[in-house]
């Protein structure tokens, strides 16, 4: 009778133990699922960055961020009921907490496997894009993607997409017989200002006198921004990916718990537990 009455104790506070371990989980789950559905609405709202530029150009990254929106709703969602059912021990919530988050597991490490395979092509696709952004900058227009892109350049120090030289491609700006440049381009040494300069502008300080616009005589930064676009592209995606994994580590603990606790909660009879 006492050997019955401690082993029910111990069943009892190793319910409570699981339980407030999976709610712990979930609650962490929930948390991230929000960060993940953040960076989904970062893509697709930032005007003032690469980010902008490359998502408005390539579908594929379009796609991508309503793909993190959808998966931050869903994994939000499932932190939810696996905190209800954890706390209420509600079989029929844990089971389908289980399922559903065995389906995210797996379409988070199918969406893994594809991004990694296609990354040289994203690197490739990016060089096109601001290739045909430079060739077809022109000057006094009000569009987001010039601008986005003068943002890069004014803030990352660099001048086209290899080197100035990209600049050679825009016929508008070859066609000026003056020293003209792209204003976002312009060397400014150590100081560092919030505002962007866009379009062209002219070489007022030079006292040359030329019948053609030189790019030797541009005053601007002469290496390009390839290497600083994928560096910036490969951190911020390498943050993604990181609390990806870390929420797959979270759903892996959380399916483990939520089976235990089924298990549990269908073993005993406890009265304060739905019958479905």
């Amino acid at each position: 009778m006492i050997c019955s009455s401690r082993a029910s104790r111990m069943g009892s506070a190793c319910i409570k133990v699981t339980k407030y371990f999976l709610f712990l989980f979930n609650l962490l789950f929930f948390i991230l699922g929000g960060v993940i559905l953040g960076f989904g609405v970062w893509i697709l709202a930032d005007r003032s960055s690469f980010i902008y530029v490359l998502q408005t150009s390539s579908h594929s990254l379009s796609v991508g961020a309503y793909v993190l929106i959808g998966v931050g709703a869903v994994t939000m969602l499932m932190g939810f009921l696996g905190c209800v059912g954890a706390v209420n021990e509600v079989r029929c919530l844990l089971g389908l907490y289980f399922v559903f988050l065995l389906l995210i597991f797996i379409a988070q490490v199918a969406a893994g496997v594809l991004f990694y395979f296609n990354m040289d092509k994203v690197k490739q696709e990016m060089g096109s894009i601001v290739s045909k952004l430079i060739r077809d900058y022109k000057d006094g227009q009000e569009d987001s993607l010039q601008q986005g892109w003068d943002y890069v350049q004014a803030q990352g120090n660099c001048c086209g997409w290899v080197s100035f030289y990209n600049w050679t491609e825009n016929a508008e700006l070859m066609n000026r017989t003056t020293t003209t440049y792209p204003c976002s381009c312009e060397d400014r040494g150590q100081v560092r200002s919030p505002l962007v300069k866009k379009g062209f502008c002219e070489d007022t300080g030079s006292n040359k006198t030329q019948s053609g616009n030189s790019p030797e005589d541009w005053p601007v930064y002469q290496t390009g921004c390839m290497e600083k676009v994928q560096a910036w592209l490969q951190d911020n995606l390498g943050v993604i990916l990181g609390v990806c994994g870390g929420v797959a580590v979270i759903e892996l603990l959380g399916m483990l718990l939520s089976i235990c606790l089924c298990r549990q909660v269908h073993s005993e009879d406890y009265s304060k537990v739905p019958k479905y």
